[in-house]
């Protein structure tokens, strides 16, 4: 397993690469396994709105990041050519994000079984995934808010 800094430096290289938004925001990553990803976005000017708090579109940086970057990884160890893209997404906002955020997502066992329900199919599958986003330097575990990602997989041709 790679550690934290070479998974971080991975990130900013394929933000800066392909998609300079991700690169913009400056992301962390904090844990990537077959399980979870764990990636952090800090406050700072450039990712906050005239509220001082994480912005929306950083927010949405932050978890499609958390459920892609997790799917992309058990998309590599599936020895497969497999497409990803989101199909939705859904937010609820409880309180402003006005630290450091952390965005959690938890689904890889369910994203191990869309996989494998690609390959038997040859077909598009789609989950929907959920994110957390936690401020645990000012508000310990409290949830500020939750996302729900539809990932959609396909084997390419």
């Amino acid at each position: 397993m790679k550690s934290r800094w070479k998974q971080t430096l991975a990130v900013r290289y394929f933000g800066i690469s392909k998609i300079p938004l991700i690169f913009f925001v400056r992301p962390g990553v904090i844990t990537l396994n077959d399980a979870e990803c764990v990636i952090k976005i800090p406050l700072r000017r450039r990712t906050q709105n005239h509220l001082k708090s994480l912005y929306f579109g950083a927010l949405a940086i932050g978890a499609d990041l958390a459920c892609g970057l997790l799917a992309m990884q058990l998309i590599a160890g599936s020895e497969h050519n497999i497409s990803l893209v989101f199909k939705d997404m859904q937010a609820d906002f409880l309180k402003r994000v006005d630290a450091d955020a952390i965005f959690t997502c938890k689904e890889g066992e369910n994203i191990q079984k869309l996989i494998q329900k690609v390959i038997d199919s040859g077909e598009r599958q789609h989950q929907s995934l959920h994110i957390q986003v936690t401020a645990p330097e000012k508000y310990g575990d409290e949830i500020l808010a939750n996302f729900t990602l539809t990932l959609s997989l396909k084997v390419k041709d």
